[in-house]
């Protein structure tokens, strides 16, 4: 039976991980959340795309049918919810469980580090002035507690029509949305802020694979106060070249 393992997450660490682990005489099934991350992968004979959220069940039954040999949890630092679901998977089914951890970045200077978005929200409440979001559709929710949101948020989203639709229904302006694929430059980000007047940027720590470090450049060039959404301090893997150097050392060698 042919060797065959499961990344699960959509993040630029995973794509690379699919393109350099394809070359491998294996098969390699790929779930992202969506139909447009789907379309990031690359395509390869041997490799499979899933573009579908999965619950607890539904990860177990996949394990149970495939038969992976260990599965890879690339999965964006702050999808805490999908990684405590991939580990208890892998625990009932008695499967290896890997976590690629995206290296975390320090000494970003002045910063008000927070530990979620809605913490964000009730900081930013207490200021004036104008906000760049640049933190995801999925918690567009929690910065509409900030007073005059639709007036003072600026936001950049993925170009996806239901990030879109999302940030329009819960009334930020169309104005104010930018529908970009990243990571970014950090020129970019400055004109980005200084054509939005911010005064303040609000970022997760995504790491340098994300473009944390432009975003935090950017901020201090162009004079914008940084909100900093911490990740959890839970976080345990091996980082990108541990994993592909462990992977490709287990099925080179394999007969």
């Amino acid at each position: 039976m042919k060797r065959r393992i499961w990344i699960i997450g959509g993040t630029s660490e995973g794509r690379g991980l699919v393109k350099e682990l394809a070359q491998l005489d294996i098969e390699i099934f790929v779930s992202v959340a969506t139909t447009y991350g789907a379309k990031l992968i690359e395509q390869h004979s041997n490799v499979k795309v899933l573009p579908e959220r999965m619950d607890l069940a539904a990860m177990q039954a996949f394990i149970a049918g495939h038969k992976p040999d260990c599965v890879i949890d690339a999965t964006h630092p702050y999808a805490t919810v999908v990684t405590q679901t991939v580990k208890e998977a892998c625990a009932a089914t008695g499967t290896e469980y890997l976590r690629l951890v995206r290296p975390a970045e320090a000494g970003y200077g002045s910063a008000v580090v927070v530990h979620d978005a809605a913490e964000a929200a009730e900081v930013l409440s207490h200021t004036e002035g104008k906000i760049f979001l640049t933190t995801g559709s999925k918690n567009l929710p929690d910065f509409t507690a900030v007073p005059d949101y639709a007036e003072r948020i600026a936001l950049r989203i993925l170009p996806m029509q239901d990030s879109l639709a999302k940030a329009v229904e819960l009334g930020y302006k169309p104005a104010n949305i930018v529908c970009m694929q990243g990571p970014f430059e950090e020129d970019l980000n400055i004109a980005m802020i200084k054509h939005f007047g911010a005064k303040y940027l609000v970022t997760k720590e995504s790491g340098k694979a994300g473009g944390f470090e432009e975003k935090i450049a950017a901020a201090h060039e162009a004079g914008a106060e940084l909100v900093i959404i911490a990740r959890s301090e839970n976080e345990h893997g091996s980082g990108y070249a541990e994993i592909a150097a462990e992977i490709k050392h287990r099925y080179q060698t394999a007969e």
